[in-house]
């Protein structure tokens, strides 16, 4: 399967030295939930620091954390759910999901996630989307917009797609077993004329027209929240760059980070660290 080529990362968005604030990316930010509080803040961590604004809106008690972290979350803006359309259009891109519960795991107060998902998919379907986390899981196929960027893990393909893979192959290094991975991603990629990245020990990148395999990282990074600053991190590169490369460099730059904290800490570190790392070795990679 075709690697990664670290040469890519040439092709992505600097800020040039003239530029203004808002003219470097504007990223919305739909996602959260009462029990799944975090996951979203982590896909916000690691957005503020690359795009210009960041429009976020979860649940009121999501909301109100973000406000009161004013201080690192400076340029940006916390949106009432009822304020989204207005924000959505102002946005470059647009990630929903991220902590955005299964129907099993709403509460009181929470959104239906698959009305909400489908709802805004279908009215802004001529915009950039990530889609990630709850909204994979609850969402039907048809609704996903051309070019839209979809990161599961292998479970959350499976359900969205209705298809059972063999965990077997995810542990074997076998080519054939890879390439029936890749098959079937870029199936669906074709069908659906979107780019899936699918989160796996070596992850794979998929558009209707090509596939990529990015391998790295480590085993620290199977913790809790990790796929959200991915999420974050991807949405934020495709607020001024194409899909394919952003969800593939955002890919590469996240296990380049989880390397990074290895060769400090090993496997002991987490979401947060995870966020924390990802501008540093983007400087190194970019600048």
């Amino acid at each position: 399967m075709k690697q990664f080529n670290p040469d890519l990362l040439k092709k992505l968005y600097i800020p040039p030295p003239t530029s203004h604030k808002g003219q470097n990316g504007k990223l919305m930010i739909i996602g959260g939930s009462r029990l799944f509080h975090a996951a979203s803040l982590w896909s916000l961590k690691v957005a503020s620091r690359i795009v210009d604004m960041v429009f976020y809106s979860s649940v009121p008690e999501n909301n109100e954390i973000v406000k009161r972290a004013k201080e690192e979350f400076r340029d940006g803006i916390v949106v009432p759910r009822h304020q989204l359309d207005f924000y959505i259009t102002e946005a470059d891109c647009v990630l929903i999901g991220p902590g955005l519960p299964r129907k099993e795991g709403q509460e009181v107060g929470d959104d239906d996630t698959k009305e909400l998902t489908e709802k805004l998919l279908k009215k802004y379907a001529h915009k950039k989307w990530v889609i990630d986390g709850g909204s994979l899981q609850t969402m039907d196929p048809s609704f996903i917009p051309k070019n839209a960027i979809l990161t599961p893990h292998p479970r959350e393909f499976e359900k969205l797609f209705n298809f059972k893979f063999q965990i077997s192959n995810f542990k074997s290094n076998s080519n054939d077993q890879i390439f029936k991975i890749q098959k079937k991603v870029g199936e669906m990629a074709e069908k659906y004329n979107c780019i899936i990245l699918l989160k796996s020990p070596k992850d794979i990148v998929c558009s209707p027209n090509e596939c990529m395999e990015i391998a790295g990282g480590n085993a620290g990074m199977t913790k809790g929240g990790t796929g959200d600053v991915l999420a974050g991190l991807v949405a934020a590169l495709y607020c001024k760059n194409d899909a394919f490369l952003s969800a593939s460099a955002g890919s590469y730059i996240n296990k380049k980070a989880g390397e990074r904290l290895y060769e400090r800490v090993g496997y002991y570190f987490n979401a947060s660290d995870l966020a924390d790392e990802i501008p540093r070795v983007m400087k190194d990679l970019l600048l």
